[in-house]
């Protein structure tokens, strides 16, 4: 079964908490603080193999979790890290978060980290100094990155084909590869897309077979513009028509225009047009069509064939090699980078900036909300059960300013602070 559409939860695993410890020996007296840290949670990580060509077990296992980091222990002894999560995805996939590519996987072996495990919480080792000799405090591991991401497969291909229901595109792709699509005299009857190997010469191309197009694909008419991203990829396209078509102008500016209601870049590809159906036709008739389709495709090179006759099967592969061929080294030369950057993964995460809002707390009152991804990174990060994680939170909010600008908006040590879903005062607690 051919799926080319998924959606899955990714979860990366959560940072392993860091600990309060203090070293305890005989004949040692007041040992020092020993606290490890806690380790990193694992990575969702997505690895292109060209021996998947469907979405297909991602409908089945639609969560992906890794393994979440261990929490440290004494002597300074560091958690362990969380095991990362390699999933499979076949060449061409394309993840997307709230819409967004974040990762094309298009090489074999290409890998990307999805989601990002969470960093392990320091220990009260990573606390002391000269003027805090015992500290009693320990962070939290990070919670790892979470979302639901959008898996869409562009097959890649260095043809496309592309043409109406019944126009011979899966007749002309099993007789010239070693594909088998289901062929039968009505519209239609290609559901999904097929691939297949095609040897012409010292070489080969790998053709995509793409569903029938009617007038109205792209605004989701017949089967819509479900797999016209599949041609997306694709070096060149070639353009199938039966010969035998009414009104031969107007169905190839038809199959045109749908292409690019869907993706204005594809009228930019190459493009060979094919008439097919082409054995026993009358040459006069035949010069007619042929006429008749070059007022509207302009230079476009148009060859007749028969995929049962195999007439100029051999010429319409030669064109379509040196199409791509072309296109081969034109990317050689350009050397595009294929990578996109994982969202949380950027410089993002160095994010400096941080503003005060105000809410409705109760009573009346005003709470004061802290939103910035660093001061909230830090919150994330404390335990608010022990009042020193706290005090040293209120410390870095006083140096990076935030405590100044919440007395200037009228904020006291009474009043209700809010980051993320934390809520506490900046009246400091002190050993008793």
């Amino acid at each position: 079964m051919f799926v080319d559409t998924a959606k899955v939860l990714v979860e990366a695993g959560r940072g392993g908490n860091g600990v309060v410890s203090f070293r305890r020996e005989i004949y040692i007296d007041k040992g020092g603080p020993d606290g490890g840290d806690g380790g990193k949670g694992g990575d969702v990580i997505f690895e292109a193999t060209k021996n998947l060509n469907t979405l297909l077990d991602f409908r089945y296992k639609p969560e992906l979790r890794a393994k979440p980091g261990q929490a440290g222990s004494k002597q300074n002894m560091r958690g362990r890290s969380g095991q990362d999560l390699i999933v499979k995805v076949p060449m061409g996939t394309v993840v997307k978060r709230g819409g967004t590519a974040i990762a094309d996987l298009i090489n074999d072996g290409q890998q990307v980290i999805i989601a990002k495990g969470g960093d392990g919480g320091y220990g009260n080792a990573h606390f002391k100094s000269s003027t805090r000799q015992t500290p009693r405090l320990a962070e939290l591991g990070e919670v790892g990155d979470t979302f639901e991401a959008e898996l869409e497969l562009k097959l890649l291909a260095d043809v496309g084909l592309v043409g109406f229901p019944n126009a011979g595109k899966s007749t002309f792709l099993s007789v010239v590869s070693n594909a088998r699509p289901e062929i039968a005299d009505y519209a239609f009857t290609t559901l999904t897309p097929n691939l297949g190997v095609a040897d012409i010469d010292d070489g080969s191309l790998l053709i995509a077979d793409i569903p029938g197009l009617i007038e109205g694909a792209s605004a989701g008419k017949g089967l819509g513009d479900a797999f016209l991203r599949h041609v997306e990829r694709t070096s060149v396209l070639l353009h199938l028509i039966d010969v035998y078509a009414e009104d031969i102008a107007k169905d190839y500016k038809t199959i045109r225009l749908e292409l690019a209601s869907y993706s204005p870049e594809l009228l930019r590809r190459p493009e060979v047009i094919a008439l097919t159906k082409c054995e026993g036709l009358d040459k006069e008739l035949l010069d007619m069509q042929i006429e008749a389709l070059q007022q509207v495709s302009g230079d476009t090179e148009i060859i007749t064939i028969s995929s049962q006759a195999g007439i100029n099967l051999k010429e319409v592969l030669r064109s379509l090699k040196g199409h791509v061929q072309i296109a081969r080294e034109t990317a050689a030369e350009e050397e595009i980078e294929s990578g996109i950057p994982v969202i949380g993964l950027t410089d993002a995460a160095e994010e400096k900036s941080w503003k005060v809002t105000t809410e409705d707390d109760t009573d009346d009152a005003k709470r004061y909300v802290v939103s910035g991804h660093k001061i909230e990174k830090f919150a994330a990060r404390t335990n608010f059960d022990q009042y020193q994680a706290i005090n040293r939170l209120r410390d870095i909010m006083k140096k990076m300013g935030i405590v100044h600008e919440l007395q200037r908006q009228g904020a006291d040590g009474a009043s209700n602070i809010r980051i993320g879903h934390h809520i506490f005062t900046l009246l400091e607690q002190r050993d008793e």
